[in-house]
């Protein structure tokens, strides 16, 4: 019979095998995971040894010291990134579904007319330094948030309501990206702003419908001035151009007149001479010609002998009727 002692020993000589096994796997894997970091296409890592920065490596498999000797962060600085104010987005798809519940104080701000603006806008930006983003700024996400509401509350507490709402939009956008970029190089968080989008800027939930009609009574104003300018340089183009014909032809109109009556004087003068020179050659000339202009507007024309002895006392001249 098997001493009952002898049994117990071997068992625990079997435990304490297989015990150290599992525990060399165990230390194997830990080893494998907290050594063996792969780093994305888009990504760079940051190694610290011991908290302190020891490096920064590049796409791909690296290995780092294990045990929490080392650490990795990864940067996703190919990526353009992108934080929401006044508004999250709950699903982005061919149609997003976005919420505004919770964020009004984001987006609630004050103009520089004193009246009160919900603007809703996204930052878009990229990491290009690493180093500088993880140890430059403590939480540099929360201090780009920051600076950007900062940002955005000055460059529309410059500006009117209806300047923030309609035509300035574009110029507010440009004005915080450009301010935003100078406190990102200021703060060094390694951080470039891409652009600036104003999602939707609209008065306050409770002065809407009143703010509404003010526009829209606006909107009537200057489109009855656009008809009424449009009118304007119909008519009065029209009307000049109608007083120089008008000026045109009257000159026009003179000066054919002019012409005429210095023509008629020339050619009265001209005759004048050739009737000094001689008077009934000049008489007949002009009798005649006078004649050959009346003759052929009469229509009925009869020659009589001034005396009536002829034989054919009457010269009937007119045309034959057919």
């Amino acid at each position: 019979m098997a001493d009952p002692n002898y049994q117990l020993q071997y068992y625990q000589f079997l435990l304490k095998k297989h015990f150290n096994k599992v525990l060399l796997a165990i230390l194997l894997l830990i080893l494998v995971f907290t050594s063996v970091k792969t780093v994305g296409p888009e990504e760079e890592g940051v190694v610290l040894t011991v908290g302190q920065y020891s490096r920064t490596v590049q796409p791909g498999l690296n290995f780092i010291m294990p045990f929490g000797i080392e650490r990795m962060y990864k940067i996703p600085v190919q990526r353009q990134l992108k934080q929401e104010f006044g508004f999250r987005t709950v699903s982005a798809d061919v149609r997003s579904d976005y919420t505004k519940k919770g964020f009004t104080d984001e987006s609630l701000m004050l103009s520089g007319d004193l009246n009160l603006a919900d603007v809703e806008w996204v930052v878009q930006y990229r990491i290009v330094n690493s180093y500088n983003y993880l140890f430059k700024v403590r939480n540099a996400e929360k201090a780009l948030r920051d600076m950007s509401e900062s940002a955005m509350r000055k460059i529309v507490g410059d500006r009117t309501v209806n300047e923030v709402l309609t035509v300035g939009r574009q110029e507010v956008a440009s004005s915080v990206e450009v301010l935003l970029q100078r406190m990102c190089d200021e703060y060094e968080n390694g951080i470039r702003i891409d652009q600036v989008v104003l999602q939707d800027v609209n008065p306050p939930e409770s002065v809407k419908p009143s703010f509404n009609a003010v526009n829209q009574a606006q909107q009537e104003r200057e489109t009855l001035i656009n008809q009424a300018e449009s009118e304007y340089n119909q008519i009065i183009p029209r009307a000049r151009g109608e007083a120089e014909q008008a000026i045109e032809q009257a000159e026009a109109y003179a000066l054919n007149r002019v012409n005429r009556a210095t023509g008629e004087a020339t050619r009265f003068n001209a005759i004048y001479e050739e009737y000094v020179k001689a008077p009934e050659v000049t008489k007949k000339r002009i009798y005649l010609e006078t004649m050959e202009r009346i003759l052929p507007k009469l229509s009925s024309k009869t020659i009589v002998d001034q005396r009536g002895n002829s034989v054919l006392p009457l010269l009937n001249l007119d045309p034959p009727k057919r």
